[in-house]
């Protein structure tokens, strides 16, 4: 058990979660980013889906890596994660059909997401089933965490509301308050990804020197 959880393994789950995030040190997955996170719903089941699909991605692929010829290993890849998105796809439309219509073609678009080709060929292809597991939901988190806040300040300013609930009250707009429609469209997840690059290199000591 101890084995399992060793220092090297909790890093390689942590580290996407901070110095190492997908898509704030790696630069990865920023179209969904624009994409999705006008509200915090999709965001969080975007997230979801990709962690899910990450994580097990990265099981198949180590646990086949030693019988995949390499002139086709990428071929395999896109075959686990194609049949892993269309599984994930079609779950939510049958439990989530509402969130599956607002995030449109974005889920099946997860077959090209940088993060999913690039763990795989980076890690699931070196590594033992265990450690590609926790790499994979490491990384899935990571990316869910930025779209989660992304989405919680888009949806709040944009409309007031999350996952749909009115936070603002009504006297504020009676007084004259009035959302900010920019925080609906895509160019301001950018400026919100800018900012929380900022936050974390102005706290980080080592991504400063990079």
């Amino acid at each position: 058990m101890s084995q399992l959880f060793s220092k090297k393994n909790k890093e390689v789950f942590s580290s996407p979660l901070n110095i190492n995030n997908p898509v704030t040190v790696q630069v990865l997955g920023i179209c969904s980013a624009l994409a999705v996170t006008a509200k915090l719903e999709p965001a969080i089941v975007m997230g979801l889906s990709v962690t899910v699909i990450v994580a097990f991605a990265n099981v198949i692929i180590s646990l086949l890596r030693n019988t995949i010829p390499n002139r086709i290993r990428i071929i395999v890849q896109l075959v686990v994660v194609a049949a892993l998105v269309t599984i994930v796809s079609e779950v939510l439309k049958a439990f989530a059909y509402d969130v599956s219509v607002q995030l449109s073609v974005y889920v099946g678009l997860i077959i090209t997401n940088c993060i999913l080709m690039g763990r795989l060929e980076a890690f699931a292809m070196a590594n033992g089933p265990w450690e590609s597991f926790l790499d994979g939901i490491g990384n899935g988190l990571g990316y869910a965490m930025i779209l989660v806040i992304v989405g919680f300040f888009r949806e709040l300013l944009g409309s007031g509301t999350l996952l749909d609930f009115r936070i603002i009250p009504e006297s504020f707009y009676e007084l004259g308050y009035i959302n900010n429609g920019l925080m609906l469209m895509p160019p301001m997840a950018l400026v919100l990804c800018a900012c929380i690059i900022w936050v974390q290199r102005a706290r980080e000591k080592e991504l400063q020197e990079k």
